[in-house]
């Protein structure tokens, strides 16, 4: 995340100046609840400096962002822009807008980000800052890209993404690859990989895994330059999730096995047991049962140390599926009805419909009327003697041969035509007249700045819609017809006789005009926005990956629950009319 730091001034009253200097080392080092408490004491303190006011605003909208109290954070940035813009100084508006920005995307105001997004490129450029201008670029993708992400992630049916969302996720591309232009030219190799690692997420989110993998391949390189394990690690896990929809399951094994030693080395135990979680899955679709139980046996074990119950039953629930492929009928029951007793304890109402439904064909092939209370040991080694396929796909024809000759209705085709359905999502074409993308707002021209509202802001329907517009009464102060702005509202200022009063510019610029009624515009239009009802929460547990790509296998089988029920001997099933 790029965050703009504005170093403090040392021309201080010498009690304020401790305060705030000794907040700035404490958030260095890394304890930023203590550093916030020293830089409001030094608000309590106060200063008449205003440069140095809005240094100690734009420090601690910082440190309560990291400390991820979004609210506080935009509280104090919303003051640095005020501030900034009421004495004149650009060179802070554009920082103070880029971490406004940044805090907006967090609560998942995407559209009032954009704007605060498009006035700090609209500075740097003004003033020529290349710098600035890569940072503004980068937050502009970042905003894109999270909302095209909370989009596809929140309902969206496997390979059916909204088209609201691909149009965000264009443009993240696009913003991505204009800050690598800059980037590379400035020669910062850092920034270079943050970057490609970002645009290799887009990709895999647009479903372009080759794109996707070509990019995280450049983010390993730059990561393995600079000696950066957690940026290793996250490259190889992301090449991982690349390779597996490529069909590149032995690829997408090593990977995870590199993301798996890393995480032993990080003593990261929830990362850990993501990679075991997808190791397990990936024998799965390998055929590999017998390994993939010993994976899946090793993210149980850390879920239940973690207390991750979501964890555990989707462990419970792979679990289930390599042992019912290796003929192990009865402890897959074992396994499905913990599956089912954790998916009503955590009300994940999909996973509840799909464990019960592994449980009903269960029980048709081992004769049992009723639940038993069968204990078998998960640590037994099995051996494979006639394979079938994972849960509710058991009773089609055994696997044979390559996953080309996989029947219709086989569980390695349900993943292919998965695949193909975001295969043939990239291949649309768009009417000009519908382009998501217009070459007036492309990354090398102001963006536009009037977005289609998000429904992830629906999340959040008791959001206090006062902040903002709090923000936009203080500055716009100064456009009143005597121009001037009361100081009075800012706190930490200690107001003196020639500070009582600040007169602002003489005449208003157009583009402080468009800047302000933009955020207006997006404002106003929360408020309608924020009455509709919040999506159903999702639940997810540290042990699963956050790219969960197998949670989507889970959801399509769901979907196709009555075309899977095996009915006993003897009836038969009416057909609709």
């Amino acid at each position: 995340l790029a965050i703009n730091l504005i170093p403090l001034p040392c021309r201080m009253e010498s009690s304020c100046l401790d305060l705030a200097l000794e907040g700035e080392r404490l958030c260095k080092a890394g304890d930023y609840r203590t550093g916030v408490s020293f830089f409001e004491s030094a608000i309590q303190v106060g200063t008449e400096d205003l440069q140095i006011l809005s240094a100690i605003y734009s420090q601690l909208g910082n440190a309560y962002f990291h400390l991820q109290e979004y609210n506080k954070a935009l509280e104090y940035h919303r003051h640095d822009l005020t501030l900034t813009r009421t004495i004149g100084d650009e060179v802070g508006e554009a920082k103070a807008s880029g971490n406004l920005g940044n805090t907006l995307k967090l609560l998942g105001r995407y559209d009032e980000a954009v704007v605060c997004c498009q006035r700090h490129l609209e500075i740097t450029r003004a003033i020529y800052d290349k710098v600035g201008q890569a940072r503004a670029l980068y937050n502009f993708g970042n905003v894109y890209h999270a909302k095209g992400k909370s989009i596809c992630w929140t309902g969206a049916d496997p390979g059916e993404f909204p088209e609201e969302a691909r149009v965000a996720l264009r443009k993240a591309a696009q913003y991505y690859e204009a800050n690598l232009s800059l980037v590379q030219v400035l020669g910062d190799r850092a920034a270079q990989g943050r970057t490609f690692g970002n645009l290799g997420n887009t990709y895999y989110l647009l479903g372009e895994f080759e794109m996707a993998v070509a990019a995280h391949e450049k983010r390993l390189l730059i990561a393995k330059e600079f000696g950066d394990r957690s940026a290793e690690r996250r490259a190889h896990c992301n090449l991982g999730n690349a390779n597996i929809f490529l069909n590149q399951f032995e690829v997408a094994a090593d990977h995870y096995k590199r993301t798996l030693q890393l995480a032993r080395l990080l003593k990261d135990r929830a990362v850990e047991a993501q990679a075991c979680y997808s190791l397990g899955n990936t024998y799965t679709l390998l055929q590999e049962y017998a390994r993939a139980i010993d994976y899946h046996v090793k993210h149980l074990e850390i879920a239940r140390e973690l207390n991750d119950r979501v964890g555990e039953g989707r462990a419970y629930w792979s679990l289930g599926n390599a042992h019912t492929a290796l003929g192990n009928h009865q402890q897959a029951m074992y396994f499905a009805e913990k599956h089912l007793e954790i998916a009503k304890e955590t009300g994940d109402k999909s996973s509840e419909d799909t464990a019960r439904m592994n449980l009903s064909d269960l029980r048709l092939v081992v004769g049992l009327k009723s639940n038993s209370n069968i204990h078998p040991s998960i640590f037994r080694n099995t051996n494979i003697n006639s394979p079938l396929l994972p849960l509710s796909y058991q009773h089609y024809p055994k696997l044979s041969g390559s996953l080309d000759t996989i029947g219709e209705d086989g569980f390695f085709d349900l993943l292919s035509r998965f695949q193909g359905n975001r295969i043939d999502d990239q291949r649309c074409s768009l009417l000009d007249d519908q382009s998501p993308l217009p070459a007036h707002s492309s990354p090398s021209h102001t963006p536009p700045v009037a977005e289609r509202k998000s429904i992830s802001e629906c999340e959040t329907p008791l959001q206090d819609p006062g902040h903002f517009l709090e923000l936009l009464a203080s500055s716009q102060a100064r456009r009143l017809d005597d121009q001037r702005v009361s100081m009075s509202h800012f706190p930490g200022l200690r107001l003196s006789t020639s500070s009582l009063h600040l007169e602002a510019s003489a005449e208003q610029t157009e583009g402080d005009d468009v800047f302000f009624d933009m955020l207006v515009k997006c404002q106003g239009s929360r408020l309608n926005d924020q009455r509709c009802t919040a999506p159903p929460c999702t639940t997810k547990g540290p042990t699963v990956p956050d790219e969960d790509f197998f949670s989507l296998i889970l959801r399509s089988q769901s979907n196709r629950m009555e075309e899977q029920r095996v009915l006993p001997p003897g009836i038969t099933q009416s057909k609709p009319d």
